[in-house]
Parts: C-alpha cells; structure tokens; sequence
C-alpha cells in the first residue's frame, strides 16, 4: 500500500492521497494525485527525480557522480535538505504510531483502507497542535 504525502515545515500533515495497491512509483504517485501551487517550495527525495510542478522552487539532494565526490559546498547543500527533509519522516513516523497504519488491513468494505491514514494523519495534526515538534 502506498500514499503520496505533503507536510508543512511545521510538521502538519496537509494532505494525503488516496491509497494506492502494488507497486507505483512515488514520480507517477504525485503527477496523478496532487499539485502544488505556484510560488511554493518543495523539499523532496530523490524517488522523486523528474517531478518538478511549474512555478514552484524544488530542492532535491545531490547525487554523487560516479568515480568523483562531492563538494564540500554540495555537501553542506545535502545537509540542508536533509535537515528539512527528517521532518516528513518524522511525521509520518508520528502517524504510524496508530498500529493499524503499519498492519495489514483486511476490511475492504466500503473504501476503508483509504480512511485509515487519513484518520491517523488528523490525530498526528491533533498532537502537533498541542505539542509542536521542537527543531
């Protein structure tokens, strides 16, 4: 099962996809279920190599090239990225405390496997709001 996800820099969850069965890769997952609006900034992993909505400023961590290194300047780029970038893991790991978002579910009645993280992501908001992540 698989979820496209954007987070604020101040942790909230704003907005969770519809689940999605099998394999898809996180570029197709966010070309067909969201945009983001002109003038935003997006801080994104490499699964995402390609997906670059216009108008929006996107920062991607640097790959190493093959037989060279990196900069000490691209280096502290990454650093950067990832900085902002251990926040959506830590959001998504603050959702998943909710152990039903880590387990299989077999209910598949009336669309339920699509409300379980939705659920999970607006009690993750609840305690953000009451007791903000501190960075």
């Amino acid at each position: 099962m698989k979820n496209g996800i954007l987070i604020s820099a101040m942790c909230l969850i704003l907005f969770v996809s519809k689940t999605h069965a099998g394999k898809v890769h996180d570029k197709t997952l966010a070309d067909t279920c969201y945009t983001i609006l002109e003038g935003f900034t997006l801080w994104q992993d490499t699964g995402y190599q390609g997906y670059m909505p216009e108008g929006v400023k996107v920062l991607q961590p640097k790959k190493k090239p093959r037989g060279r290194e990196l900069t000490a300047e691209e280096k502290r780029e990454n650093a950067r990225i990832s900085s902002y970038r251990v926040r959506v893991n830590h959001a998504i790991g603050s959702a998943k405390r909710c152990r039903i978002v880590k387990d299989e579910c077999r209910l598949r009645k009336n669309n339920f496997v699509n409300y379980i993280l939705h659920t999970c992501a607006a009690l993750h908001n609840f305690r953000i709001k009451h007791k903000p992540f501190q960075y």
